[in-house]
């Protein structure tokens, strides 16, 4: 998995969090993540107008459990 991750903080409580979207590794890769992110981010920015966006960034999400 690929996983845009958003940092962002309440803009009335200061309380900071990071969001994660996840896309399929078969249908995105880190570099497709990075080049359409900045939509993506927006995007989320007006869906969530409470939260003040600090940084984004895309990383692979690692989705097996490790049963030891």
């Amino acid at each position: 998995m690929i996983a845009l991750v958003i940092a962002a903080c309440m803009t009335m409580t200061q309380e900071c969090r990071n969001f994660e979207l996840l896309y399929d590794a078969y249908d995105v890769s880190l570099m497709t993540c990075m080049m359409a992110g900045q939509p993506q981010v927006a995007l989320w920015k007006t869906q969530n107008p409470k939260w003040q966006i600090s940084r984004w960034h895309c990383e692979t999400h690692d989705t097996r459990s490790s049963s030891i």
